[in-house]
């Protein structure tokens, strides 16, 4: 290989790739060859990565760091290899990464970030990520995935997600409808298995009913204008968290995925009959008044009729009778 071979390295010019595993470096070797396209520095004992830790290998492809002690990652430290397919920085000890980290990775085809202390990952993490196929995030600290980031990934095609604290709220909606939609087109992942609440613990997120989330409440347009209010005025008898929280924090705590109650239905069908019995009742209570005032008020008129024409039969009755008398015998 032109250039030479770093100490404690091995280099193959046949495939233009070095080999610096397993060796205790405690940092990227300063002379590797510049013509270099594959470099393996995993098992050792490399603590950060500062700003263009990668100058003199600007042709690379392939980056394995996994299996260091990885804590630090200055926000340049990828800068010069636009030609970088393949990251691996699985088994390190990173616990947050820059939003800028690798905007310069733009061939950036597989990104390795499994078994490290990740909480969050920004949303603008993957501009420039078009390219990227293969995505793991498994064996973190991960609450949320902002759906934002995965749009950022038009061609991705295996997700690996398991093994995170996955917070199964409100606010991992926008995950579980993103992930459906993922796997409708022929998207690969392995799962997002509940962390939180207690109510989805141990429970699959595609698994649960669209129908259980409600929407998150939106943040007060001006918190610290309402806070102010809110301490000032004397009908509060409960004091509002300090500024100190964060909004997320509370959000959170506002939107928590609470199970709607289910239905009783044996009770709902035995008030229904209940009910439907009433009405049925005083339907026919209504129907025999109305009966009997019906023949209450015929009997009553034939009554009258009756007495109305006996009255006017009596005097034609008394006339014959004088006639009958009066008759020469």
């Amino acid at each position: 290989m032109v250039g030479g071979c770093p100490e404690k390295c091995h280099c193959h010019s046949t495939s233009n790739s070095v080999d610096c595993s397993q060796q205790g470096l405690a940092e990227i070797p300063p002379d590797l060859p510049p013509q270099t396209l594959m470099l393996h520095l995993q098992d050792n004992q490399i603590h950060q990565l500062p700003a263009f830790a990668f100058r003199s290998v600007p042709q690379l492809r392939t980056l394995n760091l996994c299996n260091n002690s990885i804590s630090n990652l200055a926000p340049g430290a990828f800068h010069g290899l636009q030609h970088l397919q393949v990251l691996n920085l699985t088994q390190n000890s990173l616990h947050s990464l820059e939003s800028r980290l690798f905007h310069s990775l733009s061939q950036l085809r597989e990104l390795d970030l499994s078994s490290n202390n990740i909480s969050h990952l920004p949303t603008s993490l993957g501009e420039g990520w078009e390219n990227l196929t293969v995505l793991a995030v498994q064996q973190n600290q991960l609450q949320q995935l902002d759906r934002a980031l995965l749009e950022s990934m038009p061609s991705v095609k295996l997700l690996f997600l398991k093994d995170n604290l996955w917070k199964c709220n409100c606010h991992l909606l926008g995950l579980k409808l993103w992930l459906e939609k993922f796997i409708y087109k022929g998207g690969v992942m392995d799962s997002v298995i509940c962390a939180s609440p207690d109510t989805w613990k141990g429970k699959d997120l595609l698994k649960i009913p669209h129908e259980l989330y409600q929407p998150c409440p939106f943040p007060s347009p001006d918190r610290e204008s309402s806070q102010v209010w809110q301490l000032a005025s004397a009908q509060w008898a409960v004091p509002r968290p300090l500024e100190s929280h964060s909004a997320e924090e509370r959000d959170h705590s506002e939107c928590e995925l609470k199970p709607k109650p289910k239905p009783a239905n044996l009770r709902h069908a035995v008030v229904t009959v209940i009910i439907t019995g009433v009405a049925c009742g005083i339907l026919c209570l209504m129907m025999l008044v109305a009966t009997i005032y019906g023949c209450t008020y015929a009997a009553i008129t034939a009554k009258c009729r009756a007495g109305s024409l006996a009255q006017t039969n009596e005097p034609e009755k008394t006339e014959g009778k004088d006639l009958f008398d009066s008759s020469p015998a």
